[in-house]
């Protein structure tokens, strides 16, 4: 999901840039659409809708209006109620990428041969449902607690009390 996200916003970046001539600021269609675009279809409210539906309308905005799509295809992918059709969502995504990316997307060719080769890797999230990396990533979290806390202890005894200390009898 971050994969496609951030394409999603280098895309919108990059429309924006030729545009225009400069990275977005406050006015511009594009950049006020930034955070709403990253927004899953089924949650915008009918005013952020309309927002996007008018900038996704101009014909300039057809690579963001294109890289949105395919976001929201990856959301539903993840999000479908069953595991397999899920899967099937992200397979014909991933074929479709690989194969038929018109000129100009150069965001979803990138992604497209990013996902052909973690096909496998990607696909596996929806045979085994409900797996995390949870528990490693706790037990990582420990270890680097443990690091920290040891290098802290190796760093202190050489401010120690005694090594800071003034010399007795000499004047501030």
């Amino acid at each position: 999901m971050a994969l496609v996200g951030d394409k999603l916003d280098r895309c919108r970046q990059r429309v924006q840039q030729e545009t225009l001539g400069h990275r977005g600021r406050s006015g511009d269609p594009l950049y006020g659409i930034r955070r709403v675009a990253r927004t899953r279809a089924g949650l915008l409210t009918a005013k952020q809708q309309h927002r996007l539906a008018k900038v996704f309308t101009d014909q300039r905005y057809v690579a963001s209006a294109t890289t949105w799509s395919v976001y929201q295809d990856v959301i539903d992918a993840y999000q479908a109620d069953q595991p397999a059709v899920g899967k099937e969502i992200m397979t014909r995504l991933i074929t479709k990428l690989h194969s038929g990316v018109p000129a100009g997307l150069d965001e979803l060719r990138s992604l497209g041969q990013t996902l052909k080769r973690r096909r496998d890797d990607i696909l596996a999230f929806f045979d085994h449902p409900g797996t995390s990396n949870g528990p490693t990533e706790a037990v990582n979290g420990l270890l680097e607690h443990l690091r920290g806390t040891a290098k802290a202890s190796e760093t202190s005894s050489t401010t120690s009390p005694a090594a800071s200390s003034t010399r007795a009898g000499s004047d501030p």
